[in-house]
């Protein structure tokens, strides 16, 4: 980093996280506080039995390392029995109880810092944090149809996040911008989360020179010594089911932690292909996974934050497709919640899934399924809580605008029910008596505005109405909604020597290097 942005950073960081101190017009709660208990739907002895087989796993098969000796060498200085299998692969079996060992020192709750600290997450414990969907390389609206994403959609998504009050998380590859560069696009990536959203973010782990880029702009905004001491990034990794992990995933995990960041780690199982058909053996191989890749991190840096994290998906055996938003992986979820909370480790899991092509009635009958398992687990950290359609191969538009509906929901949901004097309502019954309505009564005016979650995209009014305004469905009421939103969205403020020593950051790393398109 030269002198100039050096001063920059030093100078202006926390007035470039800040912002303008105290304002938050978007969110009245960072993350959602549970209100009500998570649903445990298996007993102590099959826990123990999920447990026991994924140290089978982790003992007896074990996991296979591709390219990344320095990773080998942590696990073997720790106990690992390293078997080579030829110069770029290494199988390393775990005695039983090891892993467990190495993530004594993962934090059981962490907060995730935001340029606006009135956003920060607290992901952990009792907390949920919404996020957005991730990675889809297709985008869609009712408008336009199918497309590759831009960076303009991109730019969009983000925009329409930081204007929700029910998301908490900015997200990270909301969609891929294919207008760029592949070994560039990274950059504006992580910008357009700077720039357009003041909540917090994830960064880039397609290689491990790119989280290091993600990390070393996030110490431009907060500046360094903040950034060494806090997790302000989190990079978002894949195991390469089954059993595998491979070296641009490793690097970029121990890249993160080295830097004290957070990391998330997910095996993307689709039974019957990658993970056995059942759904008890899959959740075993997850935990398996999942638990040696978080001990990457502690290897590397005891101490940096992680989540354990599941992504089961069932399979349509007649045709070999993905399915989501099915009941059997809902099921997994809530096994694998009472296993997150058995190793003291945040979750991440499930989300608003569906292989609806459509934002209709399949895809919210699916999203809902799946969602309802994320906040009946326990999970702290919730991807794909808006957008995701078609098997996650598209962001929709309307469909991030209807799941961002439904988190609000969610929002009352998790709330739980509040029993006291005021909740009870006797003093409405009582005020007019037997036989009269409420709707004047001093307990209804108090509580009418908060009462109940208001949508903002139901169609509640009689038939009547609702014709002769022109028969308008939901699709179509989200499809006005989000371009409503879009140009109603003013961007939160940054420091203008922040931004600038950003774009300075960005314009020199791309050229560094040519671009490159796969």
């Amino acid at each position: 980093m030269n002198e100039v942005v050096k001063r920059r950073r030093r100078g202006t960081a926390r007035a470039g996280r800040d912002g303008q101190p105290g304002q938050n017009p978007h969110l009245e709660r960072p993350f959602i506080k549970r209100g009500i208990p998570t649903y445990d739907i298996l007993g102590t002895e099959a826990l123990e039995q999920i447990e026991a087989t994924a140290e089978r796993i982790m003992a007896e098969i074990g996991i296979e390392f591709r390219d990344d000796p320095e990773t080998v060498a942590l696990f073997r200085q720790a106990g690992g029995q390293v078997t080579e299998l030829d110069a770029d692969r290494c199988n390393i079996k775990f005695p039983p109880g090891m892993i467990r060992k190495i993530l004594k020192t993962a934090p059981s709750e962490f907060t995730q810092h935001a340029r606006n600290p009135a956003n920060n997450v607290q992901i952990g414990g009792d907390n949920v944090v919404f996020a957005p969907s991730y990675g889809s390389p297709f985008v869609m609206d009712l408008d336009k149809g199918r497309r590759y994403g831009t960076i303009e959609d991109f730019q969009n998504f983000v925009k329409l996040g930081q204007a929700s009050p029910w998301l908490h998380h900015s997200g990270g590859t909301v969609c891929e911008p294919t207008d760029i560069p592949v070994n560039k696009r990274h950059l504006d990536m992580v910008y357009a989360h700077i720039r357009f959203s003041d909540r917090p973010f994830l960064g880039s782990i397609t290689a491990p020179e790119r989280a290091a880029d993600s990390v070393e702009m996030c110490r431009v905004l907060f500046g360094a010594d903040f950034v060494d001491q806090n997790c302000v990034i989190m990079g978002n990794f894949n195991t390469t089911s089954p059993l595998v992990i491979d070296g641009v995933t490793s690097q970029g995990i121990r890249e993160y932690a080295k830097a004290g960041q957070g990391s998330i780690h997910l095996p993307f199982l689709l039974g019957g292909a990658v993970s056995p058909l059942t759904m008890a053996g899959s959740v075993a191989q997850c935990l398996a996974e999942s638990m040696v890749s978080c001990a990457i991190a502690q290897l590397e840096r005891p101490g940096a934050p992680v989540v354990l994290a599941s992504f089961l998906s069932s399979m349509s055996l007649r045709s070999g497709s993905p399915t989501f938003g099915t009941a059997e992986p809902a099921l997994g979820s809530l096994v694998y919640g009472q296993l997150a909370r058995r190793l003291n480790l945040p979750l991440r899991c499930a989300g608003n899934f569906s292989t609806s092509k459509l934002p209709d009635a399949q895809a919210m009958q699916q999203a809902m399924m799946s969602m309802m398992s994320a906040v009946q687990c326990g999970a702290n950290f919730v991807l794909h809580s808006a957008g995701f359609l078609d098997g996650l191969l598209s962001m929709s538009y309307e469909k991030f605008m209807l799941d961002l509906d439904l988190c609000g929901a969610l929002h009352s949901y998790l709330d739980g029910v509040a029993v006291n004097d005021d909740t009870l309502g006797f003093d409405a019954l009582a005020e007019q008596g037997p036989g009269e309505h409420l709707f004047s009564t001093q307990h209804t005016m108090r509580h009418y505005k908060t009462a109940y979650y208001d949508s903002a995209l139901d169609d509640n009014q009689p038939w009547e109405t609702w014709g002769e305004q022109g028969e308008v469905n939901m699709a179509t009421r989200a499809n006005l909604r989000w371009k409503a939103q879009l140009a109603a969205y003013q961007p939160p403020p940054i420091d203008p020597s922040t931004d600038e020593a950003l774009q300075d950051f960005i314009a020199r790393k791309k050229a560094s290097m040519d671009d490159a398109w796969y």
